[in-house]
């Protein structure tokens, strides 16, 4: 089985080295223009610098110059002066802070700036896709993500510098051996850290890529189950999964087997240099190292050295990390789209979970000419259409409902085009479709194909990108929702149930229905169950009581008595059992009007008088038998329906 493409964008296997060479020239010039704050932010963290000089050196000049001397005036003294040097970090904080935001918004400022002209710029060069999707998410979550990486990595990186150099400059002015002691565990532990930076960050886009594919795998999945249930393609699908699984979860490991070298390289620099300086307490001791500077290195150490290490190092391999994914997919060259071609996406291939948007339509009953080699730019414009005969035509037999040759068109589409978004790929391109009064036409194809938005065009609650949409002879586009109620009944796959009486329910559409009305649609669909368990016509309903089989029985009943002369159903019966959909089905079938379905299984296709087949490149329509001659699609969800191969007739 073809594996999805790994290497569609390199970004995702980077390690990290060719983000900081794409993002360093950005980064020096934003510095170089903001030198002021640099220099101011300096002189604040100088005297943070001073703290924590000042805090060890207190502590080790009390134990030696008072208290082991018997001075403990002067040893309060200078407790004294560590504890002033801790109270004096709040001012240094709070003009550290102040200093931040002449960095932080002003990269936020540029972050927006360039997100919005990237967007603007690809879709005024008309690039692919057309508008940019992700910009929504540059200028808003990543962003405030850089923005808030960036002001936590200033303020560590800022804090370990000088605070490791006041600590070290305390150590070295206590005794030289000090440093002998602790720079060697410390210097490893940083070495380790810096060493896992890079393998860590691939392994991290490696397993954010490896979730991702996971992911979109179920989800496309998961919106096509029937599907692949009526292709046979779910084993091949749950093959795919596993396949990604298995991917996700070796990259979990190579992650987590890095994310225990960094926790060592954090113990190596947090612990170790407390441990070698606790065991070389004898020999410092033989160098002359005084009580009170050994007291005063372990201050140095657990109250600032170790502490800004381990905030650094955490700083690093988390915020670092967001940031530089983040900065290089807002400043960095544009991400190229991601194929698909390695998942199969048309109906009936193998691990196939969705079709094709655009759908084009082949002949049908009656054929119209097709347009000229060439023609129409390379689109090809071909009909679905069973034409009202005109005068002198025969007409076709429709499942044995001769049309009228003085009726309009019960639903007429007319070239349309529907796309969401000007260069988005098409729904519906170059659909012409013509359905005769009273025929019964059932839609069939996968998911995310177009059949729901075919419904909504018809029904008016949709305008087409291009092209005309007539119902009754009418267009419907832009025309008032009272006259769109006189025109159809459109009756979706959650089926609306209000608090009210049952009777309400059922004569909300058809105001005017009379008590035989009612009685005789409650008896063709089949509803005298729900009537007599709830009490009766006038019983009150509680929608929250009703299942939703209850509830879109309740739907097609009200659909039924209303005078709309054309009934949309879109997945309308998807709740109910099979035989209650074809009494359903054929209860709304022998009302007079015209019947558009949706289907929800393939016995609704048979059943009706002609079947449109979208599979996203062709539409089929024709009767059952015509369709299934013509349409491998259709051949291939018939025989999974009928547990074996479809034969042509």
């Amino acid at each position: 089985m073809t594996r999805r493409a790994a290497s569609a964008d390199p970004r995702e296997t980077d390690d990290g080295s060719g983000a900081v060479r794409r993002l360093a020239p950005h980064a020096r010039r934003f510095l170089a223009r903001r030198s002021g704050v640099l220099v101011r932010l300096a002189l604040w963290s100088l005297a943070e610098t001073g703290q924590a000089f000042l805090v060890g050196h207190g502590v080790a000049r009390a134990v030696d110059q008072g208290f082991l001397a018997g001075d403990t005036r002067r040893g309060l003294l200078w407790l004294t002066v560590a504890l002033v040097a801790v109270l004096l970090g709040a001012p240094v904080i709070r003009g550290v802070f102040a200093e931040l935001a002449g960095l932080t918004e002003p990269l936020r400022d540029g972050l927006v700036r360039h997100a919005v002209d990237r967007s603007l710029g690809s879709a005024a060069a008309g690039g692919p896709g057309g508008t940019d999707r992700a910009a929504v998410s540059r200028l808003t979550n990543q962003v405030e993500i850089a923005r808030d990486s960036f002001a936590g990595l200033v303020l560590t990186l800022r804090s370990f510098v000088f605070t490791a150099a006041g600590a070290l400059l305390g150590l070295l002015s206590l005794h030289p051996s000090l440093l002998v002691v602790v720079l060697p565990p410390l210097s490893l532990g940083m070495g380790l850290f810096l060493v896992t930076l890079r393998p860590m960050a691939a392994a991290q886009r490696r397993a954010l890529a490896a979730d991702e594919a996971l992911g979109d795998h179920a989800a496309r999945s998961r919106a096509a189950l029937r599907d692949l249930t009526a292709c046979g393609t779910g084993p091949a699908a749950a093959r795919r999964g596993a396949e990604l699984i298995e991917d996700a979860a070796a990259a979990a490991r190579v992650l987590a087997g890095w994310a225990a070298v960094r926790t060592a390289a954090l113990g190596v620099a947090g612990h170790l240099p407390v441990l070698a300086l606790l065991l070389a307490v004898p020999w410092l001791r033989g160098r002359g190292v005084t009580a009170g500077a050994l007291l005063g290195a372990f201050t140095y150490l657990v109250q600032s050295l170790l502490p800004a290490l381990h905030t650094l190092m955490t700083a690093l391999g988390a915020a670092g990390s967001r940031l530089l994914v983040v900065l290089d997919r807002i400043i960095g060259p544009e991400r190229p789209e991601r194929t698909r071609a390695a998942e199969p996406e048309r109906a009936g291939g193998p691990g196939s979970v969705r079709a094709p948007a655009a759908t084009r339509t082949e002949p049908a009953l009656a054929a119209a000419p097709r347009p000229a080699p060439g023609a129409g730019g390379g689109a090809v414009t071909a009909r679905a259409t069973a034409a009202i005969p005109g005068p002198g035509d025969d007409a076709p037999d429709l499942g044995g409902r001769p049309a009228d040759r003085a009726r309009t068109a019960a639903v007429e589409l007319r070239s349309v085009k529907l796309s969401y978004g000007v260069r988005a790929e098409p729904v519906l391109d170059s659909l012409d479709l013509c359905v005769a009064p009273g025929e019964h036409l059932a839609v069939v194809g996968p998911s995310g194909i177009g059949k729901s938005t075919l419904t909504r065009l018809v029904a008016g609650t949709l305008a087409p990108s291009g092209g005309e949409v007539r119902v009754d002879g009418r267009e419907v586009t832009g025309r008032p929702p009272a006259e769109l109620a006189a025109l159809r009944v459109l009756v979706p796959q959650e089926a609306y149930v209000f608090s009210g009486t049952l009777s309400d329910n059922l004569t909300y559409l058809g105001p005017g229905a009379s008590r035989a009305d009612l009685d005789a649609a409650v008896d063709a669909l089949g509803l005298w169950p729900l009537v007599e368990r709830l009490g009766g016509l006038d019983a009150p309903v509680r929608p929250a009581e009703l299942s939703h089989g209850e509830r879109q029985l309740l739907a097609l009943t009200r659909a039924w008595v209303s005078p709309a002369p054309l009934l949309l159903l879109d997945e309308a019966t998807c709740h109910l059992d099979p035989a209650a959909e074809a009494r359903a089905e054929e209860a709304l079938a022998r009302r007079p009007g015209t019947l558009l379905v949706v289907a929800h299984r393939l016995s609704s296709a048979v059943r009706a008088d002609r079947v449109l087949v979208l599979d996203g490149t062709d539409a089929v329509c024709g009767t059952h038998d015509e369709v299934l001659d013509r349409s491998p699609l259709y051949r291939d969800l018939t025989g999974h329906w009928q547990g074996g191969p479809a034969r042509r007739r």
